[in-house]
């Protein structure tokens, strides 16, 4: 097909802050996560879809499939809507107290 450009799996991206490798970055509505790691103002590989073990608010209670949320200022997953971006589905439960959990992305 003449118009094809990628599979869009992946995505190179240019953080205003240092991002490790396996960090989220949140590109417009779309949250990528680093292939390596990224240093501030250079382009980097990201992927956009795919499961990965994200930090997550510790308090939040979450089960596989229900929708999480980007909060940005806090730089962790939620269950909490408001002021955040949705950033995929839950892939496993993880109980209060728990700092990560699986989300698909962008789903």
């Amino acid at each position: 097909m003449k118009n094809r450009v990628q599979d869009g799996k992946t995505i190179t991206l240019i953080p205003t802050a240092d991002v490790a490798s396996g960090g989220a970055l949140l590109a417009g509505a779309m949250l990528a996560v680093a292939i390596t790691a990224v240093a501030e103002n250079t382009p980097g590989e990201f992927v956009a879809e795919g499961v990965y073990e994200l930090p997550k608010a510790s308090a939040d209670t979450v089960t596989a499939g229900d929708q999480l949320y980007w909060d940005d200022t806090a730089q962790e997953l939620t269950t909490t809507a408001t002021d955040n971006t949705p950033a995929g589905k839950a892939w496993a439960d993880a109980g209060n107290g728990e700092t990560l959990v699986s989300v698909k992305i962008n789903a």
